[in-house]
């Protein structure tokens, strides 16, 4: 590898896997490395960026922190990482090292193809992919269908596929991996740790060094310096869009949509939270996040849901002048109907 080029690290995984709190241990535990933070999320408001603007770490201020919120950084690389990517080049102090959180929904392939755009690869390289795995969302069989059942219609269906949208962007993201962190390993026993680990291992022919992780919680050691250089590699690791579409059709997110729920402020936020896990039940909403407005609490308290399973904590005080509010980012597949769970959540307050 080049030293003199800045080394980038992609951070990736599915919905709620825990990126966001990984990247902020990271951030408190660079050993000094002052570090830019590129975030990409899939709808329009900005909780992760957020989140980590308030992590409180020197070496990687809110100026060093850039957020993508206007699309999928794997569909909008030529409109808005590079000229992203030109500009934090284009400082005077040059970041050490360069993070880049993708959206959830992301395939990492594009992004990291990007690196060999003659204006970035002369000065940047990936210092490897990282896929951040939710081992309790895996053990539960979230991101596969019941392959009996399908394997079974197989007989009598041939032209039956038995990859759903979201089956295919969990494979993708661990193909591009460099390494594979199996976070949330605490939420499981160690049966299903070994499950989770032989599904994992299952799901991609490339073999990525894995590790277990409690809570995000990785030394910064093991997450930058890996010295891949994986942007040589990318022909080698393609997605199955890729494959499926070697013409060159565009990549799209239509799968998915998200949108913002805008509520008042929450006086028992314990019951909105019981109530709430049934709406995401009932509606099948695969992530809920955003921040929620509690009478009488000088801090805002953040609210995490990834299915049934919603984390909440206070992460830092509501600031002189801000508008204290309640706003959640509600993602879910397309058909998802959008009116009908916005009242529903409307309705619990």
């Amino acid at each position: 590898m080049n030293q003199e080029k800045i080394p980038a690290t992609v951070i990736t995984g599915f919905l709620g896997a825990g990126k966001t709190t990984m990247i902020r241990n990271l951030l408190q535990n660079a050993g000094g490395k002052k570090i830019a933070l590129i975030i990409n999320e899939f709808g329009d408001l900005g909780v992760d960026g957020d989140v980590l603007k308030g992590c409180g770490a020197e070496n990687c201020t809110e100026d060093d922190i850039i957020e993508l919120t206007n699309g999928c950084i794997c569909c909008t690389v030529a409109d808005d990482f590079i000229p992203t990517m030109t500009k934090l080049l284009e400082r005077d102090a040059r970041p050490d090292h360069i993070v880049i959180e993708t959206s959830g929904l992301a395939l990492p392939q594009p992004l990291v193809a990007a690196f060999n755009w003659p204006d970035i690869r002369t000065h940047v390289t990936v210092d490897g992919v990282i896929t951040v795995v939710d081992s309790a969302a895996v053990a539960a069989g979230r991101f596969a269908d019941d392959h009996d059942a399908v394997e079974a219609r197989r007989v009598e269906d041939d032209s039956l596929d038995h990859e759903s949208p979201i089956e295919e962007l969990f494979e993708d993201q661990l193909t591009c991996a460099d390494l594979i962190v199996l976070n949330k390993t605490d939420l499981i026993d160690v049966d299903g740790l070994g499950r989770v680990r032989a599904e994992v291992a299952s799901r991609t022919v490339r073999k990525p060094t894995i590790i277990e992780a409690k809570n995000g919680d990785v030394p910064a050691a093991v997450l930058l310096g890996l010295g891949i250089g994986t942007e040589d590699d990318i022909v080698n690791r393609k997605s199955h869009h890729e494959l499926e579409h070697e013409d060159g059709t565009p990549h799209d997110h239509d799968e998915f949509d998200s949108f913002v729920v805008e509520l008042g402020p929450i006086a028992d936020p314990a019951a909105f939270i019981d109530a709430l896990k049934g709406v995401i039940a009932e509606h099948d909403v695969l992530r809920l996040k955003g921040f929620v407005d509690v009478p009488g609490k000088p801090m805002r308290l953040q609210l995490q849901a990834v299915g049934s399973r919603i984390d909440t904590y206070f992460d830092r005080a509501w600031t002189p002048g801000e508008a204290r509010a309640t706003r959640l980012v509600v993602i879910g597949l397309h058909e998802m109907d959008e009116t009908v769970v916005r009242r529903a959540i409307e309705a619990l307050v």
